[in-house]
């Protein structure tokens, strides 16, 4: 990042928070794989810095809404956002920096509780007020009265038919979406809300213990997606499960259907990154028709 966009994101802070912002030192952050990553500091204040394409833009706005609706429920603590915008061809988002610390089986313990506090958060139907995006892949919203319906128009299709628009070739995936409708028959969820991407990569603690979610892609769909993919990646501790069991148990037979809202997350890092992704899903569909 050269220094003239720094001097024009530090004078944006000033007057986004009415306060002047004394630019001292710029880091950037590794670790994510859709947008570029700064801290700014100033002697007494920090700031965590996403940036992007121009025309991702949306992707930041879509963000921020998310973290402003998950913050208001006041169950699980989120990243405050600042604002978004464009500098040049490139769009950024600032939010507050926060320092993570250690976590023990305590925190893990509380951070099950907050998530199911989170979940009681329902609405009248599946989707969200907009369409938003799973990392950087367009995710569709529309809302739907039942639960299959949305998850097979509005999660997997759409993704099979990115897969197919970019040339990866998945077969079985007519039969999949039938076994679906097999599977999921009788199985009637709250449109809960939902983080949406909710892995070991998009959560900290503070310093304090407290949990908190970040990088959501939220709307309201079936809790148990949450859970699903929050196993998905090595999984999180057994005290979490425990104590998202012990305040809100999910329903019999969440074992048969985890395999098909992961397949969700597997396509898309398919259409994203390619690759062993795309045997993964391959396999899975395999799998889930037999």
């Amino acid at each position: 990042m050269d220094n003239q966009v720094q001097k024009q994101l530090a004078d944006w802070l000033s007057e986004q928070t009415h306060t002047p912002f004394y630019l001292q030192r710029v880091s950037e952050v590794h670790g994510g794989c859709i947008h570029q990553a700064y801290v700014f500091e100033s002697c007494d204040r920090s700031y965590f810095i996403k940036m992007n394409q121009a025309a991702q833009r949306d992707i930041f706005e879509a963000e921020i809404e998310a973290l402003e609706i998950l913050a208001r429920t006041a169950t699980i603590r989120v990243p405050r956002p600042i604002g978004c915008g464009c500098i040049g061809e490139r769009s950024f988002l600032a939010m507050e920096r926060l320092s993570f610390g250690s976590k023990t089986s305590d925190d893990w313990r509380r951070m099950g509780q907050e998530l199911a506090g989170l979940h009681r958060y329902t609405d009248d139907q599946f989707g969200w007020h907009r369409d938003n995006f799973i990392g950087a892949s367009p995710q569709l919203n529309k809302h739907y009265s039942h639960w299959i319906d949305f998850f097979r128009e509005q999660r997997l299709r759409p993704q099979f038919a990115m897969a197919h628009d970019t040339g990866i070739k998945l077969s079985n995936t007519g039969a999949l979406l039938a076994a679906l409708a097999t599977r999921l028959e009788g199985h009637h969820p709250f449109p809960s809300l939902l983080h949406g991407d909710l892995w070991s990569g998009n959560i900290g603690f503070l310093e304090d213990g407290s949990p908190v979610i970040f990088d959501p892609a939220c709307y309201f769909g079936d809790r148990e997606t949450d859970i699903a993919f929050s196993e998905f990646f090595g999984g999180f501790p057994s005290s979490f499960y425990a104590a998202y069991e012990a305040a809100w148990p999910l329903p019999d037979g969440y074992a048969q259907r985890k395999p098909f809202y992961n397949l969700y997350h597997v396509l898309n890092h398919a259409n994203l990154f390619g690759g062993h992704y795309i045997q993964q899903a391959q396999r899975m569909i395999n799998t889930l028709i037999t």
